[in-house]
């Protein structure tokens, strides 16, 4: 044997061991990476949707407009996801997702920027707080002198103490979360399709579990410093916060969303560094033979630009959009691919309507603060969905299932997630006793509506502003509008501690006590609905760990019922009607519904009506409960269509021609046929 022979050999096995390490190290580099923007995506998605109650409140906005807020991100997907999940494919993905993290941060900063430059907020019409004095004015009771009062009030605001929250600077909040959603944009359809190009055959849907169990680090951090900073009141470092009255778990409490968002914008930066070192392919075997079997008809992204070098640069754009359009039809003419479509369509609606007014549902409901909020849905149920997502991937790898069993699979998830959440509907708590909402003014008989309860002997005289909204609780357990209505005629204290005695109506009762006293705040809620609420946490962690195990399955069914070549358009197409019909409008009509069952709205100077006091629990509960199931039977529904079509396709009289049919379009798929019509999912 010729040793020159053999050290041709070895010289050409080591260039190619230390191109494998290579490749290999910048898979672990990409894949870290992306690791990192999951959850700096995440988090700032969990922070925007902890902070949607805190953003109402602050600028005085209805529920439905807080879900136009929301719903701006979608929005901002909308105008460039199905542009950059085709174009980007062509270009440098790594540097394509870095741009986009880094707008994406920018986009969190510019949404905390309306702080700066808005007036302190007041939280009654009675809470002037002076800056420079660090005053606050005292609350009215059952007095002829109310008047006098009113109008020292008004002058006050005149002086330009505070202003009205009534304004429009809640668009730049819509505007920040709009730049936010084109940032995010690329993240998801750029970075999969990248994985699933140079991932080891078979191990596509294992590393994709793994990214999204990672990325729920993002929630877990995201509401662990919504909670942090929702503690904190809105103006910290402006104001002194001992002359502050209402604590976290009044409806009125406007905690420091500002500094979540500023936090999640440095993050987002940050995140999109490590791409823009990244090369735009990995050198790697698998890739050589995902070419190699790919469409003979349709050329790759390579051959296409080898092609088309020679041509002018207004024949290569106009190539490129007619080649666009002609694959966007290809997924729009695939009928497994639209019903996939508009099943999950369907079913990512009930999930963002629930993402987005859980929080205000754990409030009104339980009547828990935002900080406690956050830290419940934070560290138990957002572990339980990462581990869910996890043990989905791993199922998937373990059992090696075909597409018809990811579609059986996923069905009997939605079948198990639509019983469980049933339950909750015997987990609602009954509204609060509220004097002039639930009851008449003496507390003594319920009320057919709360609008317009008619004022009672015993606070008919104390001249009383019937908007006004600070509520006090009795000791007869009845929650009263404002000292003034429940005909308190003296108190003590100051601040939090305030207490109002001689009240009248808290005596037309009968309750016998010798002051008939009110404390300042709403009543807290009984036993029985603290013991629901802990019973509602423990649905919702079965409930979180049953629907997270379809993630990865589902977006499997996406891009495997398609041309390979298109399956970064078919994901990208799908996360942009996703967004665009079940992003902007499922949190808008949530939004509506929810404001439906509000029984006292606060009312600006101005006479405009801002966000909404207090729920009717049970009306709220039954409405927002009743939407989402109602979307996840229609979703079960579906999936008995989809399956039979699938069985159609792939098991039909024409099996043999279709698979003759498929062979010719994709021979990546036909070698994954098996006896049952199905294909194996494979990387």
């Amino acid at each position: 044997m010729d040793p020159n022979q053999d050290l041709n050999k070895t010289t050409e096995a080591q260039p190619s061991r230390k191109e494998k390490s290579k490749c290999c190290d910048g898979f672990k580099v990409f894949l870290a990476a992306l690791s990192f923007t999951f959850i700096s995506r995440a988090l700032s998605g969990a922070i925007m949707k902890s902070s949607i109650t805190q953003i109402e409140r602050r600028f005085d906005i209805t529920s439905s407009v807080a879900g136009l807020i929301d719903g701006s991100f979608e929005i901002g997907n909308l105008f460039v996801i199905v542009f950059v999940s085709y174009f980007g494919s062509k270009l440098h993905r790594p540097k394509i997702i870095g741009i986009g993290c880094f707008i994406m941060g920018i986009g969190s900063i510019l949404t905390a920027l309306p702080h700066f430059f808005m007036g302190y907020y007041r939280y009654s019409k009675e809470a002037f707080i002076n800056p420079l004095e660090n005053s606050t004015s005292s609350l009215p009771t059952c007095s002829i002198s109310q008047n006098v009062l009113l109008k020292t009030s008004s002058e006050k605001e005149g002086k330009g103490w505070e202003k009205e929250s009534d304004s429009y600077t809640w668009v730049y909040v819509l505007m920040g979360n709009l730049l936010r959603g084109i940032g995010e944009s690329p993240i998801q359809p750029l970075g999969i399709s990248y994985l699933d190009d140079f991932a080891k055959e078979g191990e596509t849907s294992f590393y994709m579990g793994t990214l999204f169990a990672i990325g729920m680090i993002g929630p877990i951090l995201g509401f662990t410093v919504g909670s942090l900073f929702s503690k904190m009141y809105v103006d910290i470092g402006y104001v002194d916060l001992s002359n502050i009255r209402i604590t976290p778990k009044d409806s009125r409490w406007v905690g420091a969303w500002w500094l979540s968002f500023l936090f999640a914008g440095i993050l987002s930066i940050m995140s999109s560094i490590p791409f823009f070192f990244l090369p735009k392919n990995l050198d790697k075997p698998q890739k050589e033979r995902k070419v190699s079997v790919s469409l003979h008809v349709f050329k790759t992204n390579e051959e296409r630009s080898q092609m088309t070098f020679p041509i002018d640069h207004e024949q290569k754009v106009t190539e490129n959009i007619t080649g666009f359009f002609q694959s966007l039809k290809s997924i729009l003419t695939n009928p497994l691919y639209v019903l996939f479509l508009f099943l999950t369509l369907i079913q990512s609606s009930a999930y963002i309507g629930i993402i987005t007014f859980v929080f205000k549902y754990i409030e009104q409901q339980y009547g828990q603060s935002a900080s406690e909020t956050n830290i419940v849905l934070g560290f138990i149920t957002i572990p339980t969905i990462a581990t869910g997502m996890f043990a989905g991937g791993y199922i998937i790898k373990r059992f090696k299932f075909t597409l018809l069993g990811l579609a059986k699979y996923l069905l009997s998830i939605n079948i198990l997630t639509l019983l469980l959440y049933l339950l909750n509907f015997a987990l609602i708590c009954e509204s609060k006793s509220v004097a002039g909402l639930t009851l008449t003014y003496d507390g003594n008989n319920p009320v057919s509506s709360h609008i317009n309860v008619p004022l009672s002997y015993c606070n008919s005289d104390c001249n009383c502003d019937e908007t006004e909204w600070e509520p006090v609780c009795g000791d007869n357990g009845i929650t009263y509008i404002s000292p003034c209505l429940a005909g308190c005629k003296s108190s003590s204290g100051n601040k939090k501690s305030m207490v109002f005695h001689n009240c009248s109506c808290v005596e037309a009762t009968g309750f016998q006590n010798k002051n008939n006293s009110v404390i300042l705040g709403a009543c807290p809620r009984d036993y029985q609905c603290v013991k629901k609420f802990y019973m509602y946490i423990a649905v919702q962690i079965l409930n979180s760990f049953t629907s997270s195990l379809g993630t990865v399955s589902t977006i499997m069914l996406v891009f495997k019922n398609v041309q390979p070549e298109l399956k970064s358009l078919a994901v990208g197409f799908h996360t942009l009607t996703i967004r665009a019909l079940g992003g902007i409008l499922a949190p808008i009509y949530f939004g509506a519904l929810i404001d439906r069952s509000c029984m006292k709205w606060s009312i600006s100077s101005s006479g405009k009506q801002g966000s909404c006091r207090i729920y009717n629990s049970s009306l709220y509960g039954k409405t927002f409960l009743g939407l989402i199931e109602s979307l996840k039977f229609t979703t079960v529904i579906l999936f008995i269509v989809f399956i039979y079509a699938m069985k159609k396709v792939y098991q039909g009289k024409d099996t043999k021609a279709s698979e003759n049919r498929r062979k010719s379009v994709n021979e990546a798929n036909v070698e994954f046929l098996n006896n049952d019509g199905g294909a194996v999912p494979s990387a």
